[in-house]
């Protein structure tokens, strides 16, 4: 499974930005499918994840009620909605895919994409 991030950009603060993740090679409808972030001088992060029958949803506490991940298996994409953006969402966002149950640690995420850049100014 090869992935492929894209939609990130600068935007001001209370914005909003939809990312994609393009996967090729197979398809993910039956994959758990997350969303992690590295912000500079910090560690990669969970941020969302969605199970494989598309049922569950999960998010860290940060970006609840403020992301939404979805998928469009027509499409073999996901993405990742985010609203009312803050400076502190500022990272490179990266999606993942994960055969079996959903979770929000980063090691057990098999497929990886590149990352897109999310710049959210003051």
């Amino acid at each position: 499974v090869q992935l492929q991030a894209s939609g990130g950009g600068l935007v001001q603060a209370g914005g909003s930005l939809r990312l994609s993740c393009a996967a090729s090679g197979r398809t993910v409808s039956t994959y758990v499918m997350g969303w992690f972030r590295q912000a500079p001088g910090k560690e990669r992060e969970f941020v969302a994840a969605l199970s494989w029958d598309d049922i569950n949803t999960y998010y860290a506490d940060s970006v609840k009620d403020r992301f939404t991940i979805s998928r469009d298996n027509a499409k073999n994409t996901v993405y990742l909605q985010m609203n009312s953006l803050k400076p502190e969402d500022t990272a490179v966002y990266y999606c993942a895919a994960r055969r079996g149950f959903a979770t929000t640690i980063m090691t057990d995420y098999s497929y990886w994409g590149q990352g897109t850049l999310v710049t959210v100014s003051s």
